[in-house]
């Protein structure tokens, strides 16, 4: 399925696919905010940490579908990787400001 998403999300899942964490971080805004696992993460240093954690467990990110406004993109996604239950189907709120990233919700 193809799937139109702003320039900000199509960037984070490239450089989430490529493993480039500069190419990710730079998609946040400097005091951006993540929501994963019961966690709050904050700012790109921290959005960094988290993404360095993750990667080992989590390896392909598909797209399934996506709700698209100005400001908001809910991205609905399978996440195959070496964790319990895996693959699973997971639910990705961003926001949007200024062409970037403000916030992600993973749930």
């Amino acid at each position: 399925m193809d799937i139109k998403l702003p320039a900000a999300v199509t960037a984070y899942l490239a450089a989430d696919k490529a493993q480039d964490l500069d190419k990710l971080c730079q998609c946040f805004t400097n005091d951006a905010q993540v929501h994963d696992d019961s966690r709050q993460y904050q700012g790109r240093d921290s959005i960094r940490s988290w993404k360095e954690q993750t990667a080992a467990k989590y390896h392909t990110l598909e797209p399934i579908d996506a709700a698209v406004t100005e400001r908001n993109v809910k991205l609905h996604a399978r996440l195959i990787g070496d964790f319990p239950g895996s693959p699973a189907d997971l639910h990705y709120t961003f926001v949007l400001a200024n062409g970037k990233i403000q916030s992600l919700a993973i749930h």
